[in-house]
């Protein structure tokens, strides 16, 4: 069953929410500090991973136009909208805003190479291992900002299990028409860029500022893009 991995990830993020509602007593210095310590981790694993890329100019191409077209198409705001829309329907309970806990618990799990190998691995080889493991930080993670940003992370589950469900379809037919070569390229620069956009998580985090992560996205799509253009040149030299 090449969604086992992704149903598994999107479970153990709502057992995590579930679980760190039950929290609720933590004292709000804790929370604090906390939610300072998950995001110097989240800026350190994004260093990480920015720091993988072969050709830095792919990523710094990528993020710029990314960002040319996420402005364009207002992802953070309609983001957020989607956001307010469920804050709207099931309520604020005053810890948090679900509008806050669901787009930050969102881009977390969704941006980042585990998510698009992960889904890949299950697609291609039913090996479910990847996201096996991404559900376990997933659900950690979903249980420690829970109880400082609230019940709206249980939300991030949605398109957590529809982002990888569709990878994860499109996997079982990607080796027909693109080449191992072109995938493992583009994983690499992928995850670079996916690095960049999780250390800028990690900023917001912090507090240090507010970056719109969202409106990054479309990098990702422009990173497959430029590698398939120059893996195409390549070829043809």
């Amino acid at each position: 069953m090449f969604l086992l991995g992704t149903l598994v990830n999107g479970l153990l993020i709502v057992v995590g929410t579930l679980l760190g509602k039950l929290l609720n007593r933590i004292p709000e210095s804790m929370k604090t500090t906390v939610m300072y310590a998950i995001g110097l981790s989240v800026m350190v694993l994004g260093l990480q991973m920015g720091l993988k890329s072969e050709n830095f100019l792919i990523v710094i191409i990528s993020l710029v136009v990314g960002a040319v077209f996420g402005e364009l198409l207002k992802l953070e705001e309609k983001l957020n909208d989607l956001g307010g829309w469920l804050e709207n329907k099931v309520g604020s309970n005053g810890k948090g805003s679900i509008a806050e806990g669901f787009v930050t618990a969102t881009l977390i799990f969704v941006i980042g190479a585990m998510a698009i190998i992960g889904a890949l691995d299950s697609g291609i080889r039913g090996d479910h291992d990847v996201l096996y493991t991404k559900a376990l930080i997933d659900g950690f993670t979903a249980l420690i900002l829970t109880t400082t940003l609230g019940i709206g992370v249980i939300f991030s589950a949605i398109p957590v299990v529809l982002y990888q469900g569709l990878i994860a379809l499109f996997a079982t037919q990607i080796d027909r028409f693109v080449p191992q070569a072109l995938m493992d390229q583009f994983i690499v620069e992928m995850t670079a860029v996916g690095g960049i956009m999780i250390f800028a998580i990690g900023i917001n985090l912090t507090g240090l500022t507010k970056i719109k992560v969202a409106n990054l996205l479309p990098a990702i799509l422009v990173t497959g893009a430029i590698v398939t253009i120059l893996y195409n040149y390549h070829q043809y030299l």
